[in-house]
């Protein structure tokens, strides 16, 4: 019998991929993302919800599927309110978390942060650790978190800063051995290719994934 999946963030970089892999893969029969605008996508597997953060509750009875990808994510540059920025990373993945489980969701895979802690003192770490804490209460059946350093990979819209990061890492990933492989860059199709893997694992309880966990993944 073939598996539905939801994906949310199916616009950025890994949650592209990630339909990408999943409307592939011949194990889901139905694949719905949930956007904000019309993604101008068909395929038959395909099915299209349009919907954000204040609107996502008039939907909730469409949230239905065994897999649930949470590819969300903002910056501090497009989000300079750190309200928003923490409803945005935090608050939206885990009230999609309840909704979706208590529609019978079995699995979440979500991508946070290398370094990701409840209780850091820099606030983006502090938050993808307390988005983590709280996705894992909720109580799936199987949770896969995963925690990418610099994600590389063709963006819709430039960034300065991580094109200069992108050089940067190009140099320094090859010295990130041993346990600061965790810190190599990774592209966002790997991420995406060990999220659609990880999927198909049964065994319960909560995984996290670093670099060098993806790239096994390939």
């Amino acid at each position: 019998m073939q598996k539905s999946a939801i994906i949310f963030g199916a616009t950025g970089l890994v949650g592209r991929h990630v339909l990408r892999e999943l409307l592939n893969n011949p194990r889901y029969g139905k694949v719905t993302t949930v956007a904000r605008r019309d993604m101008n996508i068909k395929h038959a597997k395909i099915n299209q919800l349009i919907a954000d953060f204040q609107t996502i509750e008039e939907i909730k009875d469409q949230l239905v599927a065994d897999d649930v990808f949470c590819c969300l994510g903002t910056t501090r540059k497009k989000t300079p309110d750190l309200q928003e920025y923490y409803r945005i990373d935090h608050d939206y993945p885990v009230a999609l978390a309840r909704l979706t489980k208590a529609n019978g969701a079995k699995a979440l895979l979500v991508v946070s942060a290398v370094g990701a802690d409840a209780d850091s003192a820099n606030f983006y770490l502090r938050m993808k650790g307390q988005m983590e804490r709280d996705i894992v209460a909720v109580g799936l059946d199987r949770t896969h978190i995963f925690r990418p350093s610099l994600i590389t990979g063709k963006r819709s819209e430039k960034r300065r800063s991580e094109s200069l990061a992108k050089g940067l890492f190009t140099v320094i990933d090859p010295f990130l051995i041993g346990g600061l492989s965790k810190y190599r860059s990774v592209p966002a199709a790997w991420v995406a290719k060990a999220m659609n893997r990880a999927a198909e694992q049964e065994h319960g309880g909560v995984r996290v994934y670093y670099w060098k966990h993806i790239k096994n993944q390939l």
